[in-house]
């Protein structure tokens, strides 16, 4: 029987389409149309052919050249030992991202091939990146564990201790579970007069972060809370991620009273338990660590009351025993000084009996009337030395005085004034009155000639 599709038809002619370029048209170059494209227009189609080509793919590289800009986007480049490509991941795809990108880092990312058109750059737009061959949870908690280490929320320094019998304890942790049951239970059971203040939280699911971090918060502005219960039943590492956010460990380490880090099962470590002032491997554990049992912390009491009266006992005997030996020695010293005095006084009466004080003031006389002859001799020999050496600098005084020049027949010339002495004729003139001095007595002259 034959077929419908082996009939012979005939084929219209198709309408004449522009070819598209490089699609090998036979046709000679000058019997085609010529359409010429701007450079965005065939941007543009080459961006919709990868787009529709590669519209979702996986690509793993090694990240490179990371850097997140001020809009919040993270630009980055995949490479191998073959290529590279560009790529973008937008601010609200980065933002769900369990771990921080860094060079160096082998990824496997999913996302659409792109043209970036400024640029003719074709790239590849993330939609979600995982490390390759680490959970992206894994990686995440690591790298918040070295960061929050590095800033210190580890130290053991600041770790508090918990308070010895606390009379309100805070606790944040869902109300869904035998979580709250059991730490009411036990905290009943240890201590009935404890005060309960139990702050609801959700503590898995998305942002549950937040709600325990305004939990903690909330719980540490209650008033007299002495310290405060973090705590959550067991889970996977999913259901137990609130307590591995960064907003928690802040929220933990800014709490006003010691805290108690009680999430999952012995086995499960979170970023709370570091954190936190004390981990408690169960949620029961942490209520039995923050009271002591009622007749166990009695029972210390009488263990310290007995030790504080034997040791008062003792004490006591000792200081007894310390006085009347300190007594002893002291009876013993003061006799021992007093004697010591005695001998002392008999030695200097001795002495002074001994001593002639008329002797000795005559000695001292006599050595007087020595040093007072000397004194005077000395003071003789001065004062003749002194009147030899005045007489003769007077002698070489007179000898140089102007008085004995006019003594043997020299006078002295003067001015009208007698401010100037005359030494050249040339300074006065005829008529000019001048003063000469003798040796005794002056003369008032008036100048006939001068030349």
């Amino acid at each position: 029987m034959s077929s419908l599709f082996d009939l012979p038809f005939e084929e219209e002619p198709e309408p004449e389409r522009n070819p598209e370029p490089g699609t090998g048209n036979l046709e000679p170059a000058r019997e085609r149309e010529r359409r010429v494209y701007t450079v965005a227009q065939l941007t543009a189609r080459i961006r919709a052919l990868l787009e529709r080509e590669y519209f979702e793919i996986w690509v793993e590289g090694e990240l490179s050249n990371c850097r997140v800009w001020n809009t919040g986007h993270l630009y980055f480049t995949l490479k191998d030992t073959g290529a590279q490509l560009k790529a973008v991941m937008f601010k609200t795809a980065l933002a769900r991202l369990r771990f921080k990108p860094q060079d160096g880092l082998r990824v496997v990312a999913r996302g659409r091939v792109s043209v970036y058109d400024p640029k003719g750059e074709y790239q590849i737009v993330c939609e979600h990146l995982e490390p390759a061959g680490v959970g992206a949870r894994m990686l995440a908690f690591e790298q918040l564990k070295e960061r929050l280490a590095k800033a210190g929320l580890f130290d053991q320094a600041r770790k508090r201790p918990l308070p010895a019998l606390p009379r309100k304890i805070g606790v944040v942790t869902s109300l869904e579970g035998a979580v709250v049951r059991d730490i009411i239970h036990v905290l009943r059971r240890r201590y009935g007069n404890a005060h309960i203040v139990i702050r609801p939280t959700r503590v898995h699911g998305e942002n549950a972060e937040l709600d325990i971090k305004r939990g903690i918060l909330a719980i540490g502005k209650v008033p007299g809370v002495d310290v405060v219960i973090i705590a959550r039943g067991g889970g996977s590492i999913e259901d137990l991620w609130a307590f591995n956010e960064e907003v928690v460990a802040y929220a933990i380490a800014g709490c006003p009273v010691p805290t108690i880090s009680a999430v999952g099962h012995e086995t499960d470590v979170t970023i709370a338990d570091f954190v936190a002032d004390v981990r408690a491997p169960t949620p029961s554990a942490a209520a039995e660590m923050v009271v002591a049992r009622k007749a166990d912390f009695q029972a210390g009491i009488n263990r310290l009351t007995d030790r504080l009266g034997t040791t008062m006992r003792t004490r006591l005997a000792m200081r007894e025993r310390h006085a009347a030996e300190l007594t002893h020695d002291l009876r013993r010293i003061v006799r021992a000084r007093l004697s010591a005095r005695e001998r002392r006084y008999q030695s200097l009466r001795l002495t002074l009996e001994t001593f002639d004080v008329r002797r000795r003031f005559a000695a001292v006389r006599t050595r007087l009337v020595a040093v007072d002859g000397r004194l005077l001799s000395a003071l003789r020999r001065r004062t003749h030395a002194a009147d030899g050496r005045l007489r003769s600098a007077a002698a070489r005084l007179d000898s140089l005085s102007p008085l004995a020049v006019l003594g043997r027949g020299y006078a002295v010339c003067w001015n009208q004034d007698r401010t100037q002495i005359l030494r050249d004729a040339s300074t006065v003139a005829a008529g000019d009155g001048v003063r000469v001095t003798l040796e005794r007595g002056e003369l008032q002259c008036e100048v006939k000639q001068s030349g």
